[in-house]
């Protein structure tokens, strides 16, 4: 039985909550993404230009990861202000946030112009973006998962999960229609900033579309119980949702951290790193590249609802373990495919990787949001996710190129992507199964000392 306050909504709101957050996700995953593409594929010589290139490759990619340090504080920032105020409120700012520093960079003077001042300017710009993308993920899977039923949360909040495919499907599907009809001079004169001035008409639809929905009950339904707290002069004061999280939730933070390990790393290493390694070692084009990319974001698109619907019926764990252990075995078989130097190889190797990527990724928005309290939910699962990404997808591409410029060999990398997927099915593995939990009745409040009640008890084994 739902309680009052996650009692479904009517299908057509429902849709409508589920469209906002991921338009809006896509919109600041196509920001993110796109620079990652372009760091790959030009930054180097327009913002590294006196480096060898591979060396330039590595600083370039050193700016790409620089915005994943933001994202712990963008985390706690609009966790902490999302738990206060309401998801609505804290998304609309990171749209904004990201749409605003992706323009920028479209404006952005290279070295040949400014000099020294064009990385550091570039720098800066990647950090607001790893500010707002740190906020956005959890306030977007949230949104959706206090508004749908139990029943079919996975399913539900997988659909925000896709904005991260349909991001770099954007992202790489500009880029490769670029880099088709323009020379490679004009495309790194003047052509690769189109895609990064496309996202300001990208914000615009949408906030319209972010504007249009209705803060979740269960938020609605914690923050009415808090008023009232707060008006009991006998009650405890409410704790910051950061210390609440430390205190209450600190082992699911722990598990969440380590089962983002191998879903971060592998998806940076096959959407990212590959346009190095398939450029470099196996000597294919850009634009083949590209495209192999293009096709698998789309059929990882398809797949995530279809794994997120799955972990309704068997539980997330299952889904989430299947995902880390089958990424880890394809490692080698996926660099002998990119070796080959065949499109239908390497089509193959980065859509398998993808699809198995996508049994993390499906399931863990609802993974993450059953695992926390409604008042610091928001906080417990951006710091979860977001910190992670500093030690995991931040220096993937950097690792992962490294490793190549040392061994001048896949195996290390392949080995790199193997340890991280051992280290999730550990993190997961020791995680309780919480697909049968009632989001209003999830752990303590902000002011309450932990109190599972018994349905929590019987249904989080």
């Amino acid at each position: 039985m739902s309680s009052p306050a996650t009692a479904p909504p009517p299908p057509a709101d429902l849709k409508r909550i589920v469209a906002a957050s991921l338009i809006g996700t896509t919109i600041e995953w196509y920001d993110f993404f796109l620079y990652g593409s372009a760091a790959a594929l030009v930054f180097n010589k327009l913002f590294f230009p006196d480096s060898e290139p591979l060396v330039g490759t590595l600083l370039s990619f050193l700016t790409y990861a620089v915005g994943f340090a933001a994202r712990p504080l963008g985390a706690l920032v609009f966790g902490h202000y999302g738990d206060r105020l309401g998801r609505k409120r804290l998304l609309v700012l990171s749209l904004l946030l990201m749409g605003g520093a992706t323009f920028a960079i479209g404006l952005l003077p290279t070295h040949a112009t400014v000099g020294a001042a064009a990385p550091v300017l570039l720098t800066v710009l990647r950090l607001v973006q790893g500010f707002a993308l740190g906020g956005e993920w959890g306030g977007a899977v949230l949104l959706v998962s206090e508004h749908g039923d139990a029943r079919r949360r996975g399913f539900w909040a997988s659909w925000p999960q896709t904005g991260a495919p349909a991001g770099q499907l954007l992202a790489t599907g500009v880029l490769s229609l670029l880099t088709a009809v323009l020379s490679d001079a004009a495309f790194g004169s003047w052509g690769w900033r189109i895609p990064f001035l496309l996202s300001g008409v990208l914000v615009v639809v949408g906030l319209w579309i972010r504007l249009s929905v209705d803060e979740s009950p269960v938020f609605r339904q914690a923050l009415a119980q808090a008023e009232a707290r707060r008006a009991d002069p006998t009650a405890d004061a409410e704790k910051l949702p950061l210390v609440a999280v430390l205190r209450h939730h600190w082992r699911d933070v722990l598990v969440a951290m380590g089962a983002r390990m191998a879903e971060n790393i592998s998806y940076y290493v096959i959407t990212a790193f590959i346009l190095v390694y398939a450029t470099i070692s196996a000597g294919v084009s850009k634009q083949t590249a590209l495209n192999a990319v293009l096709i698998g974001s789309a059929v990882h698109f398809a797949v995530i609802p279809a794994w997120g619907a799955l972990s309704d019926r068997i539980g997330r764990r299952p889904v989430y373990l299947l995902g880390a252990v089958g990424v880890g075995l394809w490692m080698f078989p996926f660099f002998a495919l990119v070796d080959t130097g065949d499109f239908g190889g390497l089509v193959l190797a980065v859509t398998v990787g993808l699809v198995l990527h996508g049994a993390m990724y499906a399931p863990q928005a609802a993974f993450f949001s059953e695992m926390f309290a409604t008042r610091m939910r928001y906080s417990g699962a951006s710091i979860g996710a977001q910190f992670a990404s500093v030690a995991a997808g931040a220096p993937a591409p950097l690792i992962a190129t490294a490793l190549l410029a040392d061994y001048d060999s896949s195996t290390p990398i392949a080995l790199y992507v193997i340890a991280a997927a051992l280290l999730t099915v550990v993190a997961v593995g020791a995680a309780k199964e919480t697909r049968h939990r009632d989001l209003a009745e999830v752990g303590p409040s902000l002011g309450a000392e932990p109190a599972p009640t018994p349905a929590e008890d019987a249904r989080a084994v």
